[in-house]
């Protein structure tokens, strides 16, 4: 069920609940993210449940400090009969200076669940490629503790994970400090379940002096049949402040 092989990529912040006395990013923080793009990127893949079996060597090579954005991403990169292997990633990047460096990297083993009489052989990897058309794309899985009593993602939930890609966005694009001043509009279509993977995209579509609008589609994803629906779209009003919260302009007056 393996399409082009584009990396999936999972993106948050470094807050102070997610860093040591020095400041910087817990290992195992940081290897709680790599296994879960690891796992998001071999059961896209396998479209069967997959565990982890265990990993190879994992090099920490420079710290991701509070305020910093981590960037995990996972490719499967080897395929046996019922196990995969997936490259993973870390980097943290300072939105507001764009300084970005490798964090960590190693490579995860998954092994994909087969029920009796599959002997189906797992597809093998294909080209890497990188094809980003414009938007900034991440994605999340939806555990349990997420869903309402329906089994479905609460609305506040997907609207926290749509404003988090907001943010990301338009402090990448600015490389100012930006806040939420307001959501044009916000439309829901479909539920998401637990257990279906969520991918977000976003970009900018319209600046001004000190705002910009970002788009933000999700869309939800079922890992095993790998059934896409577009779920919810919004547009966010975002607008760059200075040290004081008041508006600044997006471009020079530094």
């Amino acid at each position: 069920m393996s399409g082009m092989n584009s990396p999936t990529r999972l993106i948050d912040m470094v807050f102070p609940g997610d860093a040591n006395h020095h400041g910087t990013l817990f290992g195992g923080v940081g290897l709680a993210h790599l296994d879960k793009v690891a796992f998001l990127a071999a059961s896209r893949h396998a479209g069967r449940p997959v565990v982890t079996a265990g990993c190879e060597r994992i090099d920490f090579a420079a710290p991701a400090r509070i305020g910093e954005m981590v960037e995990a991403t996972g490719r499967v990169v080897r395929v046996g009969r019922s196990s995969l292997g997936v490259e993973v990633e870390l980097h943290a990047e300072a939105l507001l200076s764009g300084e970005r460096r490798l964090c960590t990297r190693g490579l995860f083993n998954m092994v994909a669940l087969r029920e009796a009489g599959d002997e189906e052989p797992l597809a093998p990897p294909e080209a890497a490629t990188e094809d980003h058309g414009g938007w900034l794309r991440t994605s999340e899985i939806v555990f349990p503790g997420a869903t309402n009593h329906y089994g479905t993602l609460y609305g506040g939930d997907a609207l926290k994970l749509m404003g988090k890609a907001a943010f990301v966005t338009a402090t990448r694009e600015a490389r100012r400090v930006m806040v939420m001043a307001a959501s044009n509009r916000i439309d829901f279509s479909a539920p998401i379940g637990g257990g279906d993977m969520v991918e977000l995209a976003s970009r900018v579509i319209r600046v001004g002096r000190t705002s910009l609008a970002v788009e933000v589609r999700l869309s939800a994803e079922n890992l095993l049949t790998g059934a896409r629906r577009r779920s919810a779209t919004a547009e966010f009003v975002m607008v760059a402040v200075d040290a004081q919260g008041r508006p600044r302009a997006l471009a020079g007056e530094d």
